[in-house]
C-alpha cells in the first residue's frame, strides 16, 4: 500500500466535505465549501514506487452554496450533489465530441434547509437525502419528484443508506436514533409503489449492572454536540448487515463510554451484534470496497461467518481503520494525516483506491498493489446473500468482552504533512470545537472487534 495526503488545490484550500467514485470509470469527484464539484483522474504509482496522485479533469459549478454530499448513480450516468439551502441538484453525463461533459439534468427541490448525505437506491431509480430540516425524502430520480417524506426525526437527520437488496432504507440522526424503513409497495389504480414504513428505531441497548441486579438502558450513539454535521452510515454489499458510526458504548452503567460504531444484522435491528471499539476520536463515516474476495483461510476467528471477504473502512474525526470480515484486527491503519476533521470517505470501483477527505481543505489517497487486499471475486463467482431470515446468522458471536483489552501497539501510517494552511479556512463547523482536530497524534491503539451477548 502506498499513499499520503496529495499536495494539490483541491477546493481554493477551502474545506473538502465529501468525495465519491465513478463506478465504472473510476473518476475521482469531489466537493467543498468552495461551491463547486471537481473531477479527477487517479494517478498509480506503483510502478514510480512513490505516493498516488490525481490530476484535474474537469469542474462542476451550479451550487450557490457549500456542497456537504455527492453520490454517483449505480450506472455512472447520474451525479447527485446536495448542498446549504437544500439545494439538491441532478447531473448526466454527456458524450460530445470533445469528451464527456456533466450538465445540470434535475433540480430536485422540497428540502428547506441543508442537505447532509445521499445515496441512490441499488436500480438507480430513487435517491435518498437527509437533511438539516429533520427529514430524509426519498425521491423519483425519473421524474425529479418527491416520492416519499420520512419525517420522524427530532433532529438533523446525517446519515442515510439503501439495503442493496431493496427490502430496507436507514436514516441517522443527530437526535441518537437510527430508523430502519421496510419497503411495504402498496397499489393505486392498479400500480404498485414502493412505500417505506419506519419498523425500528435504533436508540438505547441495557447494559449488565456490576451487581447483576436490574440492567439500565443506555443511549448507543453520541448526542448532536458531535463535533461532525456528518453520520455516514452503510450497508454491505450483499445487504447482510448495515454499519453504524457515532457509536457510544458503556460496559457497565457506571462506566466511562468509549467510541465505537456497531454492527446490525438484518435479521436483528433491535440490538447491535457487533461493535467495534477503541477508537480515541468518534467515529463520522464507514464505507464498504465494493468487491468482495475470496477467503484467506488463515484466520479460523472471524466474527464473521460469509463465504467470502468484505473489505470496509471506518473513519474517526482524525484516523482511518480498515477491516475484512475474516480478521479480528484492522488490516490498515492510517492516523495523523490531517489536521482537522474527516468529512467522508470513498472506494473505486475496483478497490484499488481508498480516498478520505478532510475540513483542512485536503483529501488523502491510498493505492493498493494488485492481490494486496486479496483475490476479488467476480460476478460469475458472487455467491448472492439472500433475505431469507431462516439461513445461519450473518455475525457470530466469538468474542467475549475480556477481548477488548487486546491494545498493543501497531505500526501506523502517522506521518503528518508539512504542508502551510491557510489559518483563514472558513469551513463549515458544528461548533467551536469542530475548527481544527489537535496536532498531536492520538496514542496508537489497536480496535478489537467485540460480540455483544
Amino acid at each position: 500500500m502506498r499513499g499520503g495526503t496529495v499536495q494539490i488545490n483541491w477546493h481554493d484550500t477551502k474545506p473538502v466535505l465529501a468525495c465519491d467514485f465513478h463506478p465504472i470509470s473510476a473518476l475521482l469527484a469531489t466537493a467543498g465549501a468552495d461551491f463547486d464539484i471537481k473531477i479527477w483522474a487517479t494517478v498509480s504509482s506503483i510502478d514510480q514506487k512513490k505516493a498516488p496522485g490525481v490530476t484535474y479533469q474537469s469542474n462542476l459549478s451550479y451550487h450557490s452554496s457549500a456542497v456537504n454530499a455527492l453520490r454517483f448513480s449505480p450506472s455512472g450516468e447520474q451525479l447527485a450533489s446536495g448542498a446549504d439551502g437544500g439545494e439538491l441538484i441532478l447531473w448526466k453525463l454527456h458524450v460530445t465530441d470533445a469528451g464527456e461533459v456533466w450538465k445540470v439534468h434535475k433540480s430536485l427541490v422540497f428540502h428547506r434547509k441543508d442537505v447532509l448525505d445521499l445515496q441512490w437506491s441499488a436500480d438507480g431509480a430513487y435517491l435518498m437525502s437527509g437533511s438539516v430540516d429533520n427529514s430524509c425524502i426519498i425521491w423519483d430520480a425519473n421524474k425529479g419528484s418527491v416520492h416519499q417524506i420520512l419525517d420522524a426525526h427530532f433532529h438533523y437527520v446525517q446519515g442515510v443508506a439503501w439495503d442493496p437488496l431493496g427490502k430496507y432504507a436507514a436514516s441517522f440522526s443527530s437526535d441518537r436514533t437510527c430508523r430502519i424503513y421496510i419497503n411495504k409497495p402498496s397499489k393505486a389504480k392498479g400500480v404498485e409503489r414502493s412505500n417505506y414504513v419506519c419498523q425500528h428505531v435504533i436508540s438505547k441497548a441495557e447494559s449488565p449492572a456490576p451487581d447483576e441486579s436490574k440492567s439500565a438502558k443506555s443511549h448507543l450513539f453520541l448526542d448532536e454536540t458531535l463535533p461532525s454535521f456528518f453520520r455516514r452510515l452503510a450497508w454491505s454489499p450483499d445487504g447482510s448487515f448495515l454499519l453504524v458510526p457515532a457509536g457510544s458504548h458503556k460496559s457497565t452503567p457506571t462506566s466511562e463510554p468509549f467510541n465505537t460504531a456497531y454492527v446490525f444484522s438484518r435479521k436483528d435491528f433491535s440490538r447491535p451484534t457487533l461493535m467495534l471499539p477503541g477508537a480515541s476520536k468518534p467515529v463520522v463515516a464507514v464505507r464498504f470496497c465494493p468487491m468482495k474476495f475470496k477467503l484467506l483461510g488463515t484466520n479460523t476467528s472471524s466474527l464473521f461467518k460469509l463465504p467470502y471477504r468484505l473489505i470496509f473502512a471506518v473513519a474517526t474525526l482524525n484516523s482511518l481503520y480498515v477491516y475484512d470480515t475474516e480478521s479480528i484486527q484492522p488490516i490498515v491503519i492510517v492516523a495523523g494525516v490531517h489536521y482537522a476533521a474527516i468529512t467522508d470517505i470513498a472506494w473505486s470501483p475496483s478497490g484499488n483506491y481508498l480516498v478520505l477527505s478532510s475540513q483542512d481543505g485536503y483529501c488523502t489517497l491510498l493505492e493498493f498493489e494488485n492481490q494486496e487486499l486479496g483475490s476479488p471475486i467476480f460476478t460469475s463467482e458472487k455467491k448472492q446473500v439472500t433475505g431469507d431470515e431462516n439461513k445461519k446468522p450473518i455475525v457470530e458471536a466469538m468474542v467475549d468482552d475480556s477481548s477488548i483489552a487486546s491494545v498493543d501497539s501497531s505500526k501506523e501510517n502517522a506521518e503528518n504533512s508539512q504542508k502551510e494552511k491557510d489559518d483563514g479556512n472558513d469551513g463549515k463547523q458544528a461548533s467551536p470545537s469542530t475548527a481544527a482536530a489537535p496536532q498531536t497524534k492520538a496514542p496508537k491503539r489497536r480496535i478489537t472487534p467485540m460480540a455483544i451477548d
